[in-house]
């Protein structure tokens, strides 16, 4: 894709599932990659298949709940691999729950993950993408944010605040030449859904039924997603903002 060549790419919660195939892919396109994940092991890993791929990147450890952890993160980044051409905030966390089953506790966990460790993202990062006048922002939501998802209830609302949020940024940053945009994936069979899903009889049912709803027949796969993020982080959409794409599989086509 064009423009994405020598670009640096942050991805949080690059270690594994979605975020480390979306650091491989944008290894692939040339860009210098940072890796950005709790789990130093995980960061690592994908590092170096990056490299040994003839790709760029780095890892960085950063609690995103932590805003000062995250303020120094950027920092730290754009020392070592220069101005941040392109934000891809991926990391998230759920535990699966009926809604008055669940507590404060959980709830709080989750919004600091999900909402808050995003907002910390943005706000760090978009300060310099505004002093330059450009910048690329991919924020992957989910479409338990867009059609609801049973006990996914505290998820949802982090996930469609993000939707509210990253079109509104979108709205405010416009005339800075900044393209913000969301990718929300359904049913993905990454350890996040593993989390959801549990063991057993119960999750071999679940993924079942889930491919049997899917019209193209099977669960998401952690590579289905880096090719629609590259897009949105690319030229080739230099001229789209504010829009949600859903990678689904067909199993959610409400616009």
């Amino acid at each position: 894709m064009r423009g994405l060549k020598d670009k640096v790419v942050i991805v949080t919660g690059g270690g594994g599932g979605i975020g480390a195939a979306t650091c491989k892919r944008f290894g692939e396109e040339g860009s210098r990659v940072a890796v950005v994940d709790i789990n130093p092991a995980a960061a690592d890993s994908v590092v170096k298949d990056i490299i040994a791929a003839g790709g760029k990147a780095q890892a960085f450890v950063v609690d995103l709940t932590q805003q000062e952890q995250v303020i120094a993160g950027v920092a730290a980044i754009e020392a070592a691999l220069g101005p941040i051409d392109v934000l891809v905030n991926n990391a998230g966390w759920d535990r699966a729950g009926n809604f008055l089953k669940t507590d404060k506790a959980l709830w709080e966990q989750i919004v600091a993950i999900n909402l808050y460790g995003s907002l910390h993202m943005h706000h760090a990062v978009l300060a310099g993408m505004s002093e330059r006048g450009r910048g690329r922002v991919v924020n992957v939501a989910s479409d338990a944010a867009r059609v609801g998802s049973s006990g996914e209830s505290v998820y949802a609302l982090c996930k469609g605040g993000m939707i509210a949020f990253s079109k509104t940024i979108a709205r405010e940053l416009a005339r800075k030449q900044i393209n913000v945009n969301v990718v929300c994936p359904g049913p993905t069979d990454t350890a996040l859904f593993a989390d959801f899903a549990g063991e057993g009889e119960q999750a071999d049912k679940l993924r079942q039924g889930l491919a049997r709803a899917i019209p193209f027949g099977r669960l998401g796969q952690p590579g289905d997603l880096p090719g629609a993020i590259a897009f949105l982080s690319s030229d080739d959409a230099a001229f789209i903002t504010g829009q949600v794409i859903s990678v689904s599989g067909g199993l959610t086509m409400v616009g």
